[in-house]
């Protein structure tokens, strides 16, 4: 039986209608496809990816924190290039360094502490450190007799802290029993003999304060002929780039010296540090330096943390006495 010709022709659209849904319906399965496997491996990229953190290179791998330590550490970042030439010239030592001989001594260093009778726990923390130092008492504090008997029951050298008028003065304070320019030369030999009755165990003098009165030759004169009379040395402190100390105690023939370094016009562990380090390059260089500090507490922190460690940089710790000539 044979098919009429027009039922042929009407069937056409069917069949290329059912072939459009076929191609489009392979295009939209392609495409779903597509994208779940898209979406797939994204989601399990940070999976696998490991989680990166920077590392400071200063802080060793191993390290663990005190476990004082509450608080959560600050982000350290990685150093500059000059921050990491300074921390290296930090941790490395010098060539100066590198050749100090560690079972001997290059040099010696005498650390005077000025402004002492005002408190006994000050002399005891100092007399702790276990290391020759010199106390200078200013008479009148105080506690100036009990310190300068505590001293000598320690075997720790003391000496006269004379107080002695300065620039700023009378705006800045000067003790009662201070030297002064106006004073005769009778007044203030009478002075100086009350310092050495108060103080029978020193074996020296130097200035507190004294930026003025130091640059006067003839008052100095009259103040050191008393130290001369009682055999006692005077330590030029060198509050004036000007003073006449050391060469009036010489011009008399009294053994004397003076001051190389302040260790503390800063009250800053840091600062203090540094100045030491000063003391002990001019020590090394020049056979022996002397040094002059307070009994602040940051101070007296710093110092027994360091001075125990100078003989390993070939410094040898001595009392100021040993240093004049």
């Amino acid at each position: 039986m044979s098919v009429p010709s027009g039922n042929k022709y009407r069937n056409r659209p069917s069949v290329r209608r059912n072939r459009f849904i076929v191609i489009l319906l392979l295009i939209i399965g392609a495409a779903v496809g597509s994208y779940l496997i898209y979406q797939a491996k994204h989601t399990r990229e940070p999976q696998q990816k490991p989680v990166q953190s920077f590392v400071n290179p200063a802080i060793p791998a191993k390290q663990s924190l005190p476990q004082s330590v509450t608080a959560p550490l600050p982000v350290v970042s990685p150093p500059s290039g000059m921050e990491q030439q300074q921390s290296s010239q930090q941790s490395k030592p010098s060539e100066s360094e590198k050749n100090i001989h560690v079972s001997g001594h290059t040099g010696r260093l005498a650390i005077i502490i000025d402004d002492m009778g005002s408190s006994m726990p000050e002399a005891r923390a100092l007399a702790a450190i276990k290391v020759p130092l010199t106390f200078s008492i200013i008479p009148g504090l105080r506690v100036d007799k009990d310190v300068a008997s505590f001293a000598a029951s320690n075997h720790i050298e003391t000496m006269i802290h004379m107080p002695m008028q300065s620039k700023g003065w009378p705006s800045i304070r000067l003790e009662a029993n201070g030297l002064l320019v106006s004073m005769s030369a009778d007044d203030l030999e009478e002075r100086v003999v009350g310092f050495i009755q108060r103080f029978p165990d020193a074996v020296g003098a130097n200035n507190h304060m004294g930026s003025e009165f130091t640059e006067h030759e003839d008052k100095m004169i009259s103040a050191l002929q008393v130290l001369k009379k009682n055999n006692l040395f005077f330590i030029d402190s060198v509050t004036s780039p000007k003073s006449a100390g050391l060469r009036v105690a010489q011009r008399l023939g009294i053994k004397s010296a003076r001051r190389n370094v302040f260790l503390d016009n800063e009250q800053q562990s840091g600062y203090i540090l540094g100045q030491l380090n000063q003391a002990v390059r001019l020590a090394r260089k020049n056979g022996s330096a002397i040094a002059i500090c307070h009994p602040h507490p940051t101070t007296i922190a710093t110092l027994t943390a360091a001075l125990p460690k100078l003989a390993d940089q070939g410094v040898q710790l001595v009392p100021v006495s040993s240093l004049t000539k």
